[in-house]
């Protein structure tokens, strides 16, 4: 059972009930609702989606304390939060990072930024929320990058860990950057 079922008790008219931040007009021109979406990948760690992310009532329900954005801004397929957003949750931490997802953007470069804050939050005991826009390629990249860097993972071990909770699709530049991590860090434990 996900999240959104177990917190909505999967029924329609409670999610309906429940969400008022989000509206869409269908091609049927009826409004429906998205619920959040996400899933604890690792204790304490969810990756999840921008509706689960902008929902600030779900987010307090889900004690959800850290808040990482993998695509924070205003372009297509960013979400629009930032610190200012979050002003009014006291005890949120927020850190967001400006990308895109693409082959050619340089995510490897906030690989050890985002596995620090994650590890903050969970050592702190708290909840850690890695969100993009649909939550399977930018915030699934950071999450498995937090799992090889601070918990010792390889890459096959944390995507088979991720990928048994959630389903994950980090684009191919990502999963090559991924695989550049999982070399270095091989030859950090061998020294």
């Amino acid at each position: 059972m996900s999240y959104r079922d177990s917190m909505y008790g999967g029924s329609q008219s409670s999610v309906l009930s429940s969400l008022s931040t989000y509206r869409s007009s269908g091609l049927d021109g009826v409004s429906y609702t998205p619920s959040p979406d996400l899933n604890e990948v690792y204790p304490g760690l969810f990756v999840g989606d921008a509706v689960a992310a902008k929902d600030k009532a779900f987010l307090r329900r889900m004690g959800i304390n850290y808040v990482l954005n993998t695509a924070e801004g205003k372009r297509y397929t960013q979400v629009d939060t930032d610190h200012l957003y979050y002003r009014d949750c006291p005890g949120l931490h927020y850190k967001g990072f400006q990308l895109m997802d693409l082959p050619s953007t340089d995510i490897s470069k906030y690989f050890h930024i985002a596995a620090n804050f994650i590890d903050e939050g969970i050592s702190r005991g708290g909840r850690v929320l890695v969100h993009c826009f649909m939550g399977v390629s930018r915030s699934a990249t950071c999450a498995l990058a937090f799992l090889m860097i601070k918990r010792g993972m390889t890459l096959t071990e944390a995507l088979a860990l991720v990928r048994s909770r959630r389903d994950i699709h980090p684009n191919e530049g990502f999963i090559r950057q991924l695989r550049d991590l999982d070399r270095e860090l091989r030859v950090c434990r061998i020294r």
